[in-house]
This record gives C-alpha cells, sequence and structure tokens, in this order.
C-alpha cells in the first residue's frame, strides 16, 4: 500500500492527499474562533484507503500545534471527534453539545 501524504494548502483552505491525477481534500477556514472544517471529500477511486482518516488527523494535528479549538461543520471531522476522546479537548465549546458531549 503506497503511503498517504497529506499537505496543507493554506492558500486554498484545505489539507489535500494527491494520487495520480485524483485529489482528496479537506476543506477549512481559520476564523477568530478556530478552525472550521466544512467539507471532506475523496474520489470514489480512492475509497476504502484511509485517505479521509489521514486528512482528519492531519487537520486534527495541525490545529493542535497551532492551538487553534476546532468547529467541526464536517460530518465526517465530527464523528471522528465523537469516537475518539482522545481529540475532544481540542473541540470549540459550541460544538460539545453538538455532538451529544
Amino acid at each position: 500500500m503506497e503511503e498517504i501524504v497529506v499537505r496543507d494548502n493554506p492558500g486554498a483552505g484545505r489539507f489535500e492527499v494527491r494520487i495520480g491525477d485524483q485529489l482528496a481534500v479537506a476543506l477549512y477556514q481559520v476564523t477568530p474562533r478556530g478552525i472550521r472544517f466544512t467539507h471532506t471529500e475523496v474520489p470514489k477511486e480512492l475509497g476504502g484507503r484511509g485517505i479521509a482518516t489521514a486528512l482528519v488527523r492531519t487537520g486534527l494535528a495541525e490545529a493542535r500545534r497551532r492551538g487553534l479549538k476546532v468547529l467541526p461543520d464536517c460530518p465526517f471531522f465530527a464523528r471522528y471527534i465523537k469516537e475518539h476522546p482522545e481529540e475532544q479537548d481540542i473541540l470549540h465549546q459550541d460544538y460539545r453539545a453538538r455532538l451529544g458531549l
């Protein structure tokens, strides 16, 4: 299995994985409240390789590194955080009730 390399592309507001001519992305916006993850998309041809999870993990690690709270508007990010208690400390307080935490 090939290595998944996630790159931050702040000019485009996204974390991205490029494999061949396919591009998987996790879109974000940095705001005064933190980093808002709005959408994650992996082309069907790249599905099942753990790419979306790699995008989420990298996005959360970068938020932690930068001291930003996470606003997971993207359902995939929200589900990941809900299922991984070790990431919930960087969740913005306004999202705790939304995720049932």
